[in-house]
């Protein structure tokens, strides 16, 4: 099994996964300060040079989220996925779908919003998308709040995929200091964020 990596990217979220599960894996690490991810020998992996790429036999995921999925059912011994049938699976389905799709999105303009030069920054237009942002952030935010309630995991009362991608995602959020007037979230995300996994994922 090997997993194309670089940090500060969506390869993150499959790496901790890997090292939660504990299993055997080959890291690829791609420098993408030189293109490394535009290679010839990348893109026949990857046709678009994104990250992650996860490579298991004759089996190849691109995306973070089905790698995710992919690793959970894959070693079902684990036990980071609810079993097939349960009631939990389709709350499991649902608060991965969530965070990749309605939190991640949001989180992202936030954050290429930081990265505009300071007069972009400042004009009407991106003050506008800015606020736009926020009304929808402000609700996705309030909804993984209500769904979560204070627990410690999103499904099932024990850690999961879901948690590695719900919590990797409001780590950056957090990191972004979006997470204000949420200090539930922000505490489910630094509890996560302390799991030996993490820093072997991140600093490893």
């Amino acid at each position: 099994m090997k997993l194309y990596f670089a940090p500060r990217t969506r390869a993150v979220r499959p790496r901790w996964l890997l090292e939660e599960l504990g299993v055997p894996y080959e890291l690829v690490r791609l420098d993408l300060t030189r293109q490394e991810n535009n290679t010839p020998e990348y893109l026949a992996v990857h046709p678009l040079g994104e990250l992650p790429a996860l490579v298991d036999g004759e089996v190849t995921l691109l995306e973070s989220l089905a790698i995710c999925l992919y690793l959970a059912d894959r070693f079902p011994e684990k036990q980071l996925a609810p079993p097939l049938g349960s009631a939990e699976r389709g709350s499991y389905y649902h608060w991965m779908a969530f965070a990749e799709m309605s939190l991640d999105s949001v989180v992202m303009a936030f954050y290429w919003h930081a990265q505009l030069p300071e007069e972009k920054k400042a004009s009407a237009h991106a003050n506008e998308e800015l606020a736009r942002h926020g009304t929808r952030l402000k609700a996705v935010l309030d909804f993984i709040d209500r769904g979560l309630g204070g627990r410690e995991f999103l499904v099932g009362g024990a850690f999961t995929a879901a948690d590695v991608v719900m919590a990797s995602i409001l780590h950056l959020a957090n990191t972004l200091k979006l997470l204000d007037g949420h200090p539930r979230l922000v505490e489910y995300t630094r509890r996560h964020a302390q799991r030996p996994a993490v820093r072997r994922a991140v600093l490893g």
